[in-house]
């Protein structure tokens, strides 16, 4: 197993500081002052940094009333009169929901959505060589005219990723496309022998500049394999730069996530003003409705996860190293690809699950009701126009990132009352239109299949064993589905059952969902045969565990915590890997060998005759309570069992070890018998 944090910081540093030479960024993120939407008092504020929510304690402590309305977000900034003549831009990365933006009291523009990035121009605004003070009046109320209108899930407000201004000449790579690079690099056809891509390249020159050039290089490593020159026209707004590489480096996922790099260069008079570097990964793929995933001509079980973006006394405001902790976990269980669910995530997040080879499902949030009582969609041109919007920003601003294979549409819709049926093929064909190398895809919860022959592929959430019914049902519930729709490309994308590392119980027995009490053992129970089903089902194109961390929900009473959905495979917190998480490693990551006892934390025992069950690569375990073997066991699916071990009255020492090549794998925890 690679694990890749050092690689991924490495290369986003050269990206953001080596190859933005000519553009300079300055990060806006220090000594903000803030203040609630109704303090009307003078120089009473409270001193932040961001990333910042004012929601991480409320929301994440069972309140479903937390504070849902207006954050002020003010600092000053000294615009050096060195940058007269020159073109400043503000932008954000992640304001939720609604923000607007004032420099010197005066309204320079709004942005409505939470998820994407946006950008505004601040050239004509600002008073050089003083200091200036920018304003943001943030909201995170609901608004029947913005995705989401609801979720499973704590809506954060605040301005929780990063600030920049940007410096730049007056002929620029235009960052004014919806806050993307401009830069759009299109696979349009790309086999082991050969890759055919076109760059479209935005030019924002403001006054008409003549003599202007465009280089564009692709480059190997230090090596530069390609390079393209061309005149560009005072009033021309874009170029195309078709170009074609023999022979590529594929990217190929975890084995091999391998990259280009594409350097677009503006000149003036032979002196370059502005430049982009943009990741180039080359691959192709394609979902058969009997065969699953296939990524450059060869069949890739899809093991997923879907991940929420906040954490336990953090809430939203994730720094880096926050991401990257996550993918490290994901990457020691074995996962390969993710679900980012229910909207679209921080660049960073897309950078290093590109580095890390990670197929990824990014979606806006367009989020249904699932088993609750209000609507996700509104038949409202302004919601509609909303979501188109922020599918767009979605899709230009990732466009180049070879980690995304799919662009998810909706979570869970009905089609009662307002139905979301002809929006969504309105949607579908908005993504064809702006990515047509792209696959479009959805998560269901419906019974209704008109909802499901819109997208290119479809998948569903499934909860059997947790909600209703038995974990065994959903592999019939799978066949069933294949032969009565045998033309879907049918995936899984949620399934899980909610557990607190500190619920335990002899009986293996189904909890009630609503309740306090989840013992770890059942989610373990539920895991293993989601899993046995799926592994023998190679038509389920992917399947994504919900969740690999606990998340947030206020509206939530049940488990251990109030405010939280516990269905995670890790706590809130991320410092305890569940059971469950040590079976998918078992099963998923067959390098990186380990034993594991289950049920550690279930420490006091009241009866002496007890099942020992261990997890493990490996393929032969031994036992040994208080140094006493009880034998080897031989596993399957990644489980070893042994029934009727006797405990002794007091503290017992239960300890596993497997042997291969001479290097011996062990784990152990105390147990006391009562």
């Amino acid at each position: 197993m690679l694990f890749r944090k050092v690689k991924i910081t490495s290369f986003l540093l050269l990206v953001t500081f080596t190859l933005s030479a000519q553009r300079k960024i300055k990060l806006l993120n220090q000594d903000w002052n803030f203040t609630y939407g109704y303090e009307v008092k003078k120089n009473v504020y409270e001193r932040i940094d961001i990333p910042h929510t004012w929601n991480k304690i409320d929301a994440n402590s069972g309140n479903p009333s937390y504070y849902r309305g207006l954050g002020n977000y003010e600092r000053d900034i000294l615009i050096d009169s060195a940058w007269k003549g020159k073109r400043l831009f503000l932008k954000f990365y992640g304001v939720n929901s609604i923000a607007n933006v004032f420099v010197n009291g005066k309204h320079i523009g709004e942005h409505r959505g939470g998820y994407t990035a946006f950008i505004f121009e601040l050239t004509n605004f600002v008073q050089y060589g003083k200091i200036n003070t920018i304003l943001v009046r943030v909201n995170n109320a609901p608004q029947l005219d913005i995705m989401p209108l609801l979720g499973d899930f704590n809506f954060y407000g605040g301005i929780y990723r990063d600030v920049e201004l940007l410096i730049t000449e007056k002929a620029v790579i235009s960052p004014l496309d919806y806050a993307s690079s401009g830069v759009y690099l299109s696979q349009k056809k790309v086999t082991k022998e050969k890759a055919e891509v076109e760059a479209l390249v935005k030019i924002s020159n403001l006054d008409n500049q003549s003599g202007l050039q465009l280089a564009l290089r692709v480059k190997d490593g230090n090596k530069t394999v390609l390079e393209r020159i061309l005149d560009v026209n005072s009033n021309q707004e874009e170029v195309k730069i078709p170009f074609t590489i023999n022979k590529p480096h594929l990217w190929n996922g975890v084995v091999d996530p391998y990259m280009y790099q594409v350097e677009v260069s503006l000149y003036d008079s032979n002196v370059v003003i502005d430049e982009v570097a943009q990741p180039l990964g080359l691959r192709y793929y394609h979902v058969d409705e009997n065969n699953g995933f296939f990524l450059n001509g060869q069949h890739l079980d899809l093991q997923g996860v879907c991940r929420h973006q906040d954490r336990a006394l953090i809430g939203n405001a994730l720094r880096k190293e926050h991401h990257d902790e996550d993918l490290i976990i994901m990457q020691e269980m074995g996962a390969n690809s993710i679900r980012l669910s229910h909207y679209p995530n921080d660049p960073y997040v897309y950078d290093i699950l590109d580095e890390a080879g990670f197929v990824t499902w990014s979606e806006i949030p367009f989020v249904g009701p699932g088993g609750y009582r209000d609507k996700g969609f509104v038949d409202q041109e302004s919601f509609k126009d909303n979501g188109k919007q922020q599918l767009i920003e979605m899709i230009r601003q990732q466009y180049n990132h070879p980690s995304i294979c799919f662009w998810g549409l909706y979570n869970e819709l009905k089609t009662t009352g307002d139905s979301p049926i002809e929006y969504v093929k309105e949607l579908h064909a908005l993504a064809h239109k702006e990515d047509p190398g792209r696959i479009t895809t959805a998560a269901s919860n419906s019974e209704d299949n008109q909802l499901h022959e819109i997208t290119d592929l479809i998948a569903w959430n499934r909860y059997f064993g947790w909600y209703r019914g038995a974990p065994s049902d959903i592999g019939t519930w799978m066949d069933e589905l294949h032969k009565e729709q045998a033309s879907f490309k049918i995936g899984l994308s949620e399934y899980g059952a909610g557990a607190s590392a500190f619920h335990h119980e002899n009986e293996l027995k189904k909890p009630k969902a609503p309740d306090r009490w989840h013992p770890e053992k059942w989610q373990s129970h539920y895991h293993e045969e989601y899993w046995k089903a799926i592994k023998d089902r190679p038509y389920i194109w992917g399947s994504y565990i919900w969740n690999m961390f606990d998340f947030g929900a206020a509206h939530r009473s049940e488990g251990e915590d109030i405010g939280k959905n516990d269905k995670g495979l890790l706590t809130f917190d991320r410092k305890i890997k569940k059971d469950a998480f040590y079976f998918y490693k078992a099963n998923w990551n067959l390098e990186d060998k380990f034993v594991y006892i289950t049920e550690r934390r279930f420490v006091v025992r009241e009866q002496s005759k007890i099942k020992v069950r261990v997890y493990s690569n490996c393929p032969e375990v031994e036992l040994f309570i208080n140094g006493k073997t009880f034998g080897k066991a031989y596993g399957s699916y990644g489980i070893f069992e042994w029934n009727n071990v006797n405990l002794y009255h007091g503290k017992n020492t239960v300890e596993v070890r497997a042997k291969i090549k001479n290097k011996e794998y062990s784990d152990q925890c105390i147990w006391v018998l009562q």
